[in-house]
């Protein structure tokens, strides 16, 4: 497999950190979001991805897919062990929810197509760049704290790595990444401490990769 992506991507981190725990072998591809204004703009990328967005996900077959969490339940049905996401319905909703908060809400309003476009198009300063990371940080952060005192173990749904946790671990590298107090959550700081032990989160870290700080 070729996984298309950014080393700084929130989404690209989380399908390697899927990928990892699979133990499903891959060659990674960069796609830099900001050289030459923008690798993921160019016409063979977009063949790849029409939303000029990473990361994409080509199979050995040559079928190529998008979207992070696509690509994360196509890797759970290809290889089912260890379970990203939980057999009991209920359970299984209750990753999702966290899952969703975290890639749904939080990360695409402060992905760097948005934050570009604040300080672009919209000519706002880094200032208010910063404001804005920390309101919507803030207001997911949390929710999600609160969220876990009915569903966390070890882990955001008890002691099993699952969905949830590879969506929480990106967003808290970039609020750690943009000055974020992460005193004011503590269970999500115990939480990520202990999935950051974890082979498959340090391999997967941005500063792990090889395109790491070009």
């Amino acid at each position: 497999m070729k996984l298309y992506g950014y080393w700084r991507s929130s989404a690209s981190y989380r399908v390697r950190i899927a990928l990892n725990l699979k133990q499903i072998p891959y060659l990674t591809v960069p796609v830099h979001l900001l050289k030459d204004g923008g690798e993921q703009k160019s016409a063979a990328y977009q063949q790849l991805n029409p939303a000029r967005l990473v990361p994409t996900l080509v199979t050995p077959e040559g079928e190529h897919l998008n979207q992070s969490l696509a690509i994360i339940e196509y890797l759970e049905a290809l290889c089912p062990e260890p379970r990203l996401i939980p057999a009991d319905p209920l359970m299984a909703a209750r990753v999702r929810t966290l899952a969703l908060d975290m890639s749904a809400d939080l990360q695409p309003i402060t992905n760097l197509r948005i934050l570009q476009f604040l300080t672009g198009e919209l000519k706002q300063t880094d200032d208010v760049k910063l404001n804005w990371i920390h309101h919507w940080v803030g207001q997911a952060f949390t929710a999600f704290e609160q969220r876990l005192v009915d569903t966390a173990g070890r882990y955001c749904v008890g002691d099993e790595v699952t969905l949830a946790d590879i969506c929480l671990i990106p967003q808290v590298y970039n609020a750690e990444r943009f000055g974020i107090d992460m005193a004011k959550y503590p269970r999500i700081q115990q939480i990520a401490a202990a999935l950051n032990e974890l082979p498959a989160f340090i391999a997967a870290r941005p500063e792990a990769q090889v395109d790491a700080n070009t």
